[in-house]
């Protein structure tokens, strides 16, 4: 499988998750996500998904400092309906990452270990997300925009021309590689500019 370097310079987030230790299915419930994880689930790398994931790399830092985030134990809210915009595709990224769903998740063990019922949506929130330890009750609010890193001047000609269905294949091939290029300078060049984490 080849796949742009670069994902293996994003950022890992280690977690524990206490249900897959119960269940056996990672020693101590230890595991690791990787941006590569995440864009095998989405099906594509982009801003919207790469930023996703720095969002939570970022909320998870704040509210835990030193500590190992819990998966399952994190409620996160958006101010946007589920079918706005890329509402749906940020919180997809966000449920791999923390478990949390809105309705349709795990129902639990015995009223543990609970997955539903921690995602919400048309929040009165002004940030892009809000994330919750449901043990101590501490959120942070996170911000992310990408807007001040431009994409190349060539992209947007190639895309009219693949819209057009007249672009060929190393044309096709160099817009895949501009867009990467962007993506790269967002999550790994920038990630400290275009998102920003406000305790409440």
């Amino acid at each position: 499988m080849n796949y742009p370097s670069f994902f293996d310079q994003v950022v890992s987030i280690d977690m524990i998750d206490p249900l897959s230790n119960v269940l056996g299915t990672f020693e101590n419930g230890a595991l690791t996500f990787t941006y590569l994880d995440i864009v095998k689930a989405a099906g594509h790398s982009c801003p919207t998904v790469g930023g996703a994931y720095i969002m939570t790399y970022k909320a998870l830092k704040a509210l835990y400092k030193d500590e190992m985030p819990m998966r399952g134990m994190i409620e996160v809210s958006f101010k946007e309906s589920l079918e706005e915009g890329v509402a749906g595709v940020i919180g997809n990224v966000v449920t791999h990452i923390t478990g949390a769903t809105d309705k349709s998740g795990f129902k639990g063990l015995n009223q543990r270990f609970a997955r539903h019922s921690l995602m919400h949506f048309d929040a009165q929130i002004s940030s892009s997300a809000r994330f919750k330890r449901v043990d101590t009750g501490k959120e942070v609010d996170v911000f992310y925009n990408p807007s001040s890193i431009q994409p190349d001047a060539k992209m947007q000609p190639l895309m009219q021309m693949m819209m057009q269905g007249m672009a060929n294949a190393e044309q096709i091939k160099e817009f895949g590689s501009l867009w990467q290029d962007r993506v790269k300078r967002i999550i790994v060049d920038n990630i400290d500019s275009v998102v920003k984490v406000q305790e409440i």
